[in-house]
């Protein structure tokens, strides 16, 4: 799920727990402008969503050189970078 899916899924629940249908929220929240959204407050919350993410940085540990199985750890390490990244968040090389 992209950036984007995952912010308009979180409106999507919170706006039906405040009593909206999914349609009145698809056409009168999300309408999209450019980047952002029509809505202004939605648009607002983009900007915040997306600078909270980009601020979110895991930093993964090195893969060391000793002998005992340096191909395991070389996949155990991308498999991090994929899971971490597939979550939304960015990965420091």
């Amino acid at each position: 799920m992209s950036l984007r899916e995952q912010f308009e899924a979180a409106v999507i629940t919170r706006m039906k727990e405040s009593g909206f249908l999914e349609v009145e929220i698809r056409v009168e929240c999300l309408g999209r402008s450019g980047d952002g959204y029509y809505d202004g407050s939605i648009d607002a919350y983009w900007h915040f969503w997306k600078e909270s993410r980009a601020a979110l940085v895991v930093d993964l540990p090195t893969v060391g050189t000793e002998p005992e199985a340096p191909e395991a750890a070389i996949r155990m390490r991308n498999a991090c970078f994929k899971a971490i990244e597939a979550a939304g968040l960015k990965v420091t090389p």
